[in-house]
């Protein structure tokens, strides 16, 4: 079975877009509205993460072969043997992103970084074809 591969960059164009939109409507509420500086400076400075993963174009890959589980995002990186996963519990988050978690046999956890988590579907598709239970819980507020 070929090798499932799960690939992003930090750089794109919804990104891009993104940033501007921000930027620009910081600037109409200073202008416009007459919005405080400090409030403005905090509105930008939450971009910042954005602005960096643009310009450093940071990779973020998860391949899952027929034996292993690799991951890495920015200088983080992991394996994990899928003889060594229980299962993977793929939880749908309040913002309809994907937390997926790494249940291992002897009963610790690997939370994967959020970058690296592919479309549910097709990773849960995957791992069901190399043998890996996968279990799905959908808006879960605690843990």
């Amino acid at each position: 079975m070929s090798d499932y591969i799960y690939q992003r960059s930090g750089r794109r164009p919804v990104t891009l877009i993104t940033l501007v939109t921000i930027w620009i409507l910081l600037a109409v509420a200073m202008v416009r509205f007459d919005a405080s500086v400090w409030v403005v400076w905090i509105g930008a400075l939450a971009t910042l993460p954005a602005l960096y993963d643009l310009v450093t174009a940071r990779v973020s890959l998860l391949r899952l072969t027929d034996a292993v589980l690799n991951w890495q995002s920015g200088k983080r990186n992991g394996s994990v043997t899928l003889q060594d996963i229980k299962t993977v519990r793929l939880d749908t988050r309040l913002d309809l992103s994907i937390k997926a978690t790494l249940v291992l046999h002897t009963g610790s956890r690997l939370r994967l970084p959020l970058d690296v988590v592919p479309p549910a579907q097709a990773f849960e598709d995957a791992l069901r074809a190399r043998g890996v239970a996968v279990e799905r819980h959908h808006f879960r507020l605690v843990g």
